[in-house]
């Protein structure tokens, strides 16, 4: 296929065992080779239209009928961001990933663009160089169109068959339930989650909370968004610590967003600043933020080690540093994301008596993260987003 143009490329219907159908719109010509090949590469994607702007993306999606769209913030013609509705308004369900460069104004426009209804975005290097080289860039644009992709064909009804229901089930009351990590629970509402195996629940523990942690990564914007407009009230006791999966100049301007729901000052975390309750602390793209102590005080610490399950910052690191300071007094909440970050740590959580919250599969973007929370048996509660907000307050109230 060439992709020196902007082309569409004629394929049949889709059926269930198609692959996920792929529009990529970028005015670079390089780019759009290198991404469309890459696609192609692989056997469960496929390239049906490639495009130099927005506009021709727009009169095309109805004839090529893409699952996803890797979308360039700054085309002629039409960008990105003016594209983005139109494309949604064409074909509702579509998913769109969003694709800049580490501007700050890219960065501002690519948090704008999830607002909009676009489900996620990906750091383009600066030059087309650094684009060929990148392997970081070619894996995240794949990883990401086919989780995402895949999704929305089971939600579309041709990603094969449906899973069956999975229950979550309280841990066991017998004598001979293990103490401490799985305690059991008299529960005060329904505990099943939406339909997404099995998965053991802790119980709550019977310690008011003093801090909130939170780990999120694909979806986790406009998640946090929403449960920081629900919650902000809720949180003057504590402090509220966040690693959101994102580069740097994307977490400065998600901790420039979050007050504007929340209430609340927030900022990125500070290397030795106190923890202050009611404060919201952001992981900074491209470090890893945990909790110490310096002397008496309980402070934000920053550290350039390795990435963790292929992450920096990760969530795993702050969920492990919080146990041993604030053990059953931690609550936690693993928001959607791909992959498996936070589950060892949220296991740690609950196995040193802290209570962990995992967003269910239904409200989740990707049902990753979460859902790994779930399978590890951390989690005292498995819920849709639009509940989460409402039990972080009264576990914070002292009500269960």
């Amino acid at each position: 296929m060439a992709f020196g143009s902007s082309a569409a490329v004629d394929r049949p219907s889709a059926t269930v065992t198609d692959p996920i159908r792929v529009m990529v719109v970028d005015d670079s010509v390089v780019v759009r080779g290198l991404i469309g090949r890459w696609i192609d590469e692989d056997p469960a994607l496929a390239v049906v239209a490639s495009h130099r702007n927005g506009k021709l993306a727009v009169d095309d999606v109805a004839r090529s009928n893409p699952d996803v769209v890797v979308l360039d913030v700054e085309m002629p013609e039409m960008d990105g961001i003016t594209a983005l509705p139109l494309l949604l308004k064409a074909k509702p369900g579509l998913v769109v990933v969003m694709a800049s460069t580490l501007t700050r104004r890219n960065a501002e426009i690519s948090l704008k663009c999830l607002s909009l209804g676009a489900a996620d975005y990906v750091p383009k290097p600066e030059s087309n160089s650094g684009v060929t080289t990148s392997a970081d860039f070619r894996n995240e644009v794949i990883q990401k169109v086919k989780a995402l992709g895949q999704r929305a064909l089971m939600r579309a009804g041709r990603g094969g068959a449906s899973p069956a229901p999975r229950a979550y089930a309280p841990a066991p009351t017998s004598s001979a339930a293990p103490a401490g990590p799985a305690r059991s629970f008299a529960p005060s509402q329904p505990r099943m989650a939406a339909p997404t195996t099995s998965a053991q629940l802790r119980s709550y523990s019977s310690v008011t909370p003093r801090v909130l942690l939170i780990g999120s990564s694909t979806g986790g914007p406009q998640a946090l968004t929403k449960l920081f407009g629900e919650i902000g009230s809720a949180i003057a006791n504590v402090p509220v610590l966040i690693t959101q999966h994102m580069p740097a100049t994307f977490t400065a301007i998600l901790a420039e967003h979050i007050p504007k729901a929340a209430g609340r000052r927030a900022a990125e975390g500070v290397h030795g600043e106190p923890l202050m309750p009611g404060r919201i602390y952001v992981a900074p793209g491209g470090k890893h933020m945990v909790i110490g102590k310096q002397g008496a005080e309980t402070v934000v610490l920053l550290n350039d080690q390795p990435p963790v399950n292929f992450c920096k910052p990760a969530v795993d690191p702050l969920f492990d540093s919080a146990v041993p300071l604030f053990g059953s007094a931690i609550l936690a909440c693993v928001l959607t994301g791909m992959g498996h970050d936070g589950a060892a740590g949220a296991k740690r959580i609950a196995d040193g008596g802290g209570s962990v919250i995992a967003q269910d599969e239904e409200s989740s973007v990707v049902w990753g993260m979460p859902g790994a929370v779930a399978q590890a048996g951390a989690a005292a509660e498995i819920l849709p987003l639009d509940q989460i907000g409402g039990k972080i307050m009264r576990i914070l109230g002292g009500r269960r």
